[in-house]
């Protein structure tokens, strides 16, 4: 038997070590946020300080309503990215929706030739190294004309989105009980009635952890839009690098744009934070072949 004195040992230092990740993680956000605020005179101070007049300069430079030099392009510094981004995001995460939630239903309750191979694709899609697929998705989209363009984009964050959202709803799907389906059936419902009337009620919080991977992924994603966007589709990540040049970092308003960027998906995690870790924990433990 474990003696007290050694378990409470034990929990002082997964506590330690908690708290040591958390401020590994948090220091890089917290220095972002202060340094957002920061007069610009403050910002290179060594050693760095932390009592300042706070300012909201940076953020109205970053908005487009000061002086100054913005993202280049841009007369309207981050905010015409973050639409750009907003645009993306949504338009991913609704196709991607429309498509995950039939397959991962059909897959979880059908049982046909080729079920275990389209599984190990799914997967297989979240495996392969994004900048080894740049070239293709480059070549297709200028051949196809949709280079710098928002259906260019959305076409390419779907084959990642679609794979990744089948399997989410698979592992929902499957844990639930084939009762009320069955006596749909007997009422005469069809399967698409099934799943609309009676399965996706229940499986609405597979819906919502789909959804938030979905507009979060493309949200933050920055190699495919670096490459195969330009001044009219730019999103938000490569245009906070629009402040950053071999001339001159304008920290100031690059911070300010971090901050603006980063808050939706903060909001997002905190308001869904149960339904996320739910959703890995499904994600690792699913019975694909069964």
């Amino acid at each position: 038997m474990t003696s007290p004195v050694r378990r409470g040992s034990a929990g002082t230092v997964a506590y330690v070590a908690l708290a040591l990740a958390l401020v590994v993680w948090a220091a890089p956000v917290l220095w972002t946020v202060v340094t957002s605020f920061k007069p610009h005179r403050d910002i290179f101070t060594l050693p760095p300080t932390f009592v300042f007049q706070p300012t909201l300069e940076h953020y109205r430079r970053a908005l487009g309503l000061g002086g100054g030099r913005f993202v280049e392009s841009s007369e309207g510094g981050i905010l015409p990215g973050i639409w750009n981004s907003l645009a993306i995001a949504t338009a991913t995460t609704g196709v991607s929706l429309l498509v995950a939630i039939p397959a991962g239903y059909a897959y979880a309750r059908l049982r046909f030739r080729g079920r275990r191979p389209l599984a190990f694709y799914a997967l297989f899609t979240q495996m392969a190294p994004p900048i080894g697929l740049l070239i293709p998705y480059f070549y297709f989209l200028n051949r196809a004309g949709l280079m710098d363009t928002h259906a260019g984009l959305i076409a390419v964050y779907l084959t990642f989105s679609i794979p990744f959202g089948v399997w989410l709803m698979i592992t929902y799907f499957e844990e639930l009980p084939r009762e009320l389906e069955e006596a749909a059936a007997v009422d005469g419902a069809g399967r698409l009635a099934t799943l609309v009337r009676i399965v996706l009620p229940q499986a609405r919080g597979g819906v919502a952890v789909t959804a938030i991977f979905s507009f979060i992924n493309a949200w933050n994603e920055f190699l495919f839009a670096a490459v195969l966007t330009g001044n009219n589709t730019r999103t938000a990540p490569v245009a906070l690098f629009g402040y950053v040049s071999t001339e001159e970092h304008l920290w100031g308003p690059f911070t300010a744009s971090g901050v603006m960027i980063m808050v939706p998906v903060v909001l997002i995690a905190l308001l869904a934070q149960r339904q996320i870790v739910r959703g890995l924990t499904l994600g690792a433990v699913a019975r694909i072949g069964r």
